[in-house]
């Protein structure tokens, strides 16, 4: 993780200076410099950076805001001839110039390039030309090279009335180095309130916010993220804490406390009140967390509205290191909201910017492999509940509309041993099951451990993780998972892991959970190191430069060297990162969370076996379900009955219970297609009970519906 925030990387624009000495070799070069203009009473047009010569010849405007507020790249003195007179404050009002035809944006991190040369000038926005002059060079008796000196460029306003602002990584570059390259690195901050989060939150047509707050017994929670993006809007990994604070939306002054003298905003953690003060809340993967009450209420104070502001501790007084909520009237709960007209409650479905792809097809039912003795045969139960002692296959129906449900997880029914090997094909294709009976019901014998047990054993254990940690996690959705994982796991030990993994299980019902959370940890761990290795502080890198990195750590991860990743597997890699060109550390972040669990399926002695067998090549690579169906396609329609194929899923991401499992696809008896998900999390649980079973591909070919291993056919 990146440490605190440096207060040197950003300077106000009033500080703006660069000197620059021309060189022997030629006149070209280029200005590069983000800068964040802040809304003031300025009057326009406007000088945002003046040329200044050191000789006698005086300044010109270089750089302006002209009246409707765009931007305009003047002509250089002393190396064009069209440059505005020095004498006549008002020429360059009539030069020619480069421009972009839009109104320039306030308070907005923006990268401007001005590139100069004898020929042209040139203006870049965010690594883009937008605008472009040709221009005549200055050849006279007085400067015979066309030559410019020595020049400054500066901001030599100053004033009250003056544009205000900041800048960032204000660099001049020869004309070997790209402008383009100058945006992608070192690109600045800004902390930003991710409505997408909001809940509880009810919204007029005027825009204002209602809350229900005042006395503890009537306010209610409400939650709020901030996010720290960088200017190409990607989150950003630093370690900083965030506050909230409460003012008045007309002045910007905090609101005082209330008459009981309790703080008007608190934040709520484990179901306490604090002040929202003294109790920050710290950035994870680019996103801090709010669940905030209001206890003064507008109508105790003349009817004034409120704002939050969210500020980043340690960070310096910077506007682009606070976000303001937009006004809010605190009411109180028998209250109606003035014209709403929109309510905001939390979607389980929100895709978080840092967040793991999840996605929303889910179109394989289950197979489950569980090792503990594979002699041993216990009675069906109807429980969902894992059991070792037994091997059991579970399937679901692929025609259950529930199966497209991204967040559906372990519930399914538990087949014996016994069950597995004589009816493999009748239970693969077998009627549809109602999944929420399957998570609801319990058989007799299980029922009272089921309700019972959970519970005694996490409130009787030692685990630094609470117990409403460990509720919330087993009750919530994947993408909420997902964050509280991550920040479990970097505070938390192997040890704690392990035993909070256990908690969950217990307190769901359900094991699954467990290997997902186990390799929490290590997989953010290595994605981290690997993110730093192959950007090296950029904030996006061309693909085909990253592909060579993260082959290596997936080789690495999955103790092969024998096999290295194809064309086609990259290509699949690349779909799930959601990326073209260039990858950003979000994209990047989506594929590793598909990535690493497959990884990590493969390191697994039984199955690294069949994804190094080339002959037979049990597993061919990376493909989507589609490139399965059509392989199983002959000439003449389907393949052969028993003719599969072995994939890993692509709608499977962690922390999905199901991430690196396996599908197998395979044409059945009935001449149709099916997809089965093999879950082979049961076989994680130790190292002896995975010496002590069966190689993967004779527990396949001993099934009745699988005869004969299939081929992936690619178009090219």
């Amino acid at each position: 993780m990146v440490n605190d925030i440096e207060s040197g990387e950003y300077s106000l624009l009033k500080d703006f200076r660069v000197e620059i000495e021309e060189e022997e070799e030629g006149t070209t070069f280029s200005l590069c410099f983000w800068v964040y203009l802040i809304s003031s009473s300025t009057s326009f047009p406007a000088t945002i950076i003046q040329q200044v010569h050191s000789d006698s010849v005086g300044s010109a405007p270089f750089l302006v805001l002209d009246e409707k507020k765009r931007m305009m790249l003047l002509p250089l003195l002393l190396l064009h001839k069209e440059a505005p007179d020095p004498e006549n404050s008002t020429s360059w009002l009539e030069a020619p110039h480069a421009s972009v035809e839009i109104e320039f944006p306030y308070e907005k991190w923006i990268h401007v390039g001005c590139e100069i040369s004898a020929d042209f000038v040139r203006l870049n926005i965010d690594g883009e030309i937008v605008g472009e002059k040709s221009l005549s060079s200055l050849i006279n008796k007085d400067s015979p090279a066309g030559s410019f000196g020595k020049l400054a460029l500066a901001n030599i306003g100053g004033h009250c009335d003056s544009l205000q602002g900041y800048v960032h990584n204000v660099e001049v570059l020869p004309p070997a180095l790209s402008i383009k390259d100058h945006w992608g690195k070192d690109v600045p901050l800004k902390l930003s309130i991710d409505n997408s989060s909001a809940s509880e939150i009810e919204v007029g047509d005027d825009g204002v916010w209602s809350i229900v707050g005042g006395k503890a017994s009537c306010r209610r929670n409400f939650s709020l993220d901030v996010v720290l993006l960088n200017a190409s809007g990607q989150p950003v990994n630093k370690d900083v804490e965030v506050v909230a604070s409460l003012l008045y939306a007309d002045n910007g002054t905090l609101v005082e406390n209330t008459t009981d003298a309790e703080a008007p905003l608190l934040a709520s953690y484990d179901g306490i009140e604090y002040a929202s003060c003294e109790r920050p809340s710290k950035m994870l993967q680019g996103r801090a967390s709010f669940k905030l009450k209001i206890s003064q209420l507008s109508s105790k104070c003349d009817n004034r509205l409120f704002r939050i502001r969210f500020h980043m501790l340690k960070s310096g007084s910077y506007p682009f290191f606070e976000a303001f909520s937009p006004p809010i009237r605190c009411i109180s709960r028998g209250r109606n909201a003035r014209g709403s007209s929109l309510m905001w409650k939390r979607s389980t479905s929100t895709f978080h910017p840092v967040n793991i792809s999840q996605s929303s097809r889910v179109d394989e039912g289950s197979l489950e492999l569980e090792h503990s003795s594979i002699y041993e045969a216990r009675p069906y139960s109807s429980s969902k509940r894992v059991r070792s002692g037994h091997y059991k296959l579970s399937t679901t129906s692929e025609t259950d509309p529930k199966l497209e449900r991204p967040d559906e997880e372990c519930n399914s029914h538990p087949w014996t041993v016994n069950q597995v090997e004589n009816e493999f094909g009748r239970s693969l294709e077998g009627r549809p099951e109602n999944l929420e009976e399957a998570d609801d019901s319990l058989s007799d014998s299980e029922s009272t451990e089921e309700r019972n047990s959970p519970f005694k054993s996490i409130s009787s254990g030692e685990s630094p993780i609470s117990d409403v940690t460990i509720f919330k996690y087993s009750l919530s959705a994947l993408t909420e998972r997902s964050f509280m994982l991550k920040e479990i796991a970097m505070s938390a030990s192997d040890n704690e892991l392990s035993e909070f993994a256990h908690q969950v299980s217990l307190y769901s019902g359900c094991s699954h959970h467990r290997h997902q959370i186990s390799i929490a940890k290590r997989l953010i761990e290595e994605g981290t190191k690997a993110w730093s290795l192959i950007s090296q502080n950029n904030h996006y890198i061309r693909w085909e430069k990253a592909v060579f990195e993260i082959e290596e750590y997936f080789m690495k991860i999955a103790h092969c060297s024998s096999r290295s990743l194809t064309q086609q597997d990259f290509e699949l890699l690349r779909s799930i990162a959601g990326c073209q060109e260039y990858l950003a550390q979000e994209n990047f972040e989506k594929m590793w969370c598909w990535l690493y669990p497959v990884a990590f399926t493969l390191s697994r002695d039984w199955i690294n076996e069949l994804w190094s067998s080339t002959s037979p090549k049990w597993i061919e690579g990376f493909i989507t379900k589609e490139e399965a169906e059509s392989s199983l396609q002959g000439p003449r329609g389907l393949q052969e009955p028993g003719t599969f194929i072995l994939r890993f899923p692509t709608s499977r991401s962690w922390p999905h219970p199901d991430a690196g499992n396996l599908i197998v696809t395979y044409v059945g008896s009935d001449y149709t297609l099916h997809h089965r998900l093999i879950s082979l999390d049961q076989i994680y649980g130790s190292s002896s009970s995975e010496m002590n079973v069966k190689p993967l591909q004779d527990m396949l070919m001993v099934e009745p519906e699988l005869s004969r291993l299939g081929r992936i056919i690619r178009s090219h």
